[in-house]
């Protein structure tokens, strides 16, 4: 699995007028059934996703297609991790430790 962690690189301005794009892409990456939460930061200077599903070659490759990576207005860091406990719900990602 993996936490994207956001963070705002331009005034709030420029991030609100690519919102509605960010949304859609993200709305895609629920339908695929890569992410499975997201939100805001408190306070307002960025926001998290957690994904999973997929390696981290194609996480890169999502995240590269965000219109926020696209037009600048935000850097990503990606965390990657081993899920080896969660709620029923994500059990299908759940991970065992490596050996």
């Amino acid at each position: 699995m993996f936490v994207l962690e956001l963070s705002y690189t331009a005034p709030l301005e420029r991030v609100d007028a690519l919102l509605g794009a960010h949304v859609a892409w993200l709305d895609a990456r629920y339908a695929e059934g890569v992410f499975l939460a997201s939100g805001r930061k408190e306070p307002r200077d960025g926001g998290v996703i957690l994904a999973g599903g997929v390696g981290r070659a194609e996480i890169e490759e999502i995240v590269a297609t965000d219109p926020f990576s696209i037009e600048g207005v935000c850097a990503y860091r990606i965390v990657e991790f081993h899920a080896t406990k969660t709620v029923d719900g994500l059990a299908p990602f759940r991970d065992e430790l490596p050996v």
